[in-house]
């Protein structure tokens, strides 16, 4: 079983994607109960693998407090690439690249950054690597595990954040034997 850990709470009253942004208190003190979770679940877990991204690493520092095992960072983890936008406040942001404040065309790509097809092709083009990480946690964002989710379910994306119900500090189990995912809290 892999494990899909999303980070804890950051400040959203910044654009996320790429950004240095870390979790605020209270995401630290949902990746505490959701790593306690973990810690004291029947899973099988040999390894950590977590975005490089800094909300993604203070997740896992925290979760490596409970489960003593190796860690591996990787930008293959990573959020959507939103390019100039990554870290901007949204206000700010929006105000400048309106366009983008209520985007639901998955063909548009994030000035210097991705657009959402090019990220599902990004995650679709690492699943066979993804499945070969059984017994393991990955920290990563919603992107990732919501792209996964449509994948494995043979979905075609939208840009609909919450279908998955991919909330912070949340943990979704990726079977790579039969290639279901769903959440377990």
């Amino acid at each position: 079983m892999i494990l899909l850990f999303r980070h804890g709470l950051d400040d959203e009253t910044y654009i996320g994607g790429w950004s240095s942004g870390d979790l605020i208190e209270e995401g630290i003190q949902q990746t505490h109960e959701a790593a306690l979770f973990l810690s004291k679940s029947e899973y099988k877990i040999d390894k950590i693998y977590s975005s490089d991204v800094k909300r993604a690493m203070t997740t896992t520092e925290i979760l490596k407090e409970y489960i003593d095992v190796p860690v591996e960072y990787a930008a293959r983890f990573r959020e959507l690439n939103k390019g100039l936008l990554n870290g901007m406040n949204s206000k700010e942001a929006y105000k400048k690249y309106p366009i983008y404040k209520n985007l639901d065309d998955i063909n548009i790509a994030f000035p210097e950054g991705e657009s959402m097809i090019e990220f599902y092709k990004r995650v679709k083009d690492d699943l066979e690597y993804i499945l070969s990480l059984d017994n393991s946690v990955i920290v990563t964002h919603r992107g990732i595990i919501n792209m996964l989710y449509f994948i494995l379910n043979d979905l075609y994306p939208n840009m609909d954040k919450k279908q998955f119900g991919v909330t912070h500090a949340s943990i979704h189990a990726l079977n790579p034997g039969d290639r279901t995912i769903h959440k377990l809290r």
